[in-house]
Parts: C-alpha cells; structure tokens; sequence
C-alpha cells in the first residue's frame, strides 16, 4: 500500500513500513528461488495459475516502482520471470492496454 497506492493517490506513505515489506518480499523471493531451483515453474514442470498470477503485479513492480532487482539477485526466480512475462499471450495483454513492454 505505502509504496503502490498511497503515491498514486497523493497520500504521504511510511518508508520504514516500505523497506520492512521489502525484506518481506525478499524472504518470499528466497522461498520461489528454493522452489524454482527445482521446477521450471511455481506449481512444477508446467505454467499454471500460480504462475499467471504474478504477471500483473510483478510487471507493474518492475517497470512502475523500479524493484526489478529483486528479482534479478535471484538466478532462478529471473529466469522464472523471464520465461513467463516473454509469453505471447501477456504481450498481447500489454499491448491491448498500451503499458510498457
């Protein structure tokens, strides 16, 4: 919320709530690179819905909040996005609704 909403919507948000839900993330990027060092996906050896649905919200973390490189630390959650967010039918999403590829 303090680092995607409250910018958005003009409120003042709380860098110290920001960087404690960073370290957050980055123990829950820690379990995927574990997972991912394993399996070509979240769910195994197939895409899937556990897959699909970090498209949206990583793309917008990546290219809006600029956190790409908490993803990039970690070989295989990088390859993981790379492969998933490279899909022919997310560009098509993107393209429909002109955000940045």
């Amino acid at each position: 919320m303090h680092i995607l909403v409250h910018p958005l919507k003009g409120e003042p948000f709380d860098p110290k709530v920001i960087q404690e839900s960073e370290k957050k993330l980055g123990k829950v990027l820690d379990i995927y690179e574990e997972r991912l060092s394993k399996a070509k996906y979240l769910a195994g050896d197939f895409f899937s819905l556990a897959d699909l649905s970090h498209l949206p919200f990583t793309h917008y973390w990546i290219n809006q909040v600029k956190k790409e490189y908490m993803l990039r630390e970690r070989k295989h959650v990088s390859a993981w996005w790379d492969d998933i967010s490279n899909r022919p039918s997310w560009k098509k999403v993107l393209l429909l609704y002109k955000y940045p590829i």
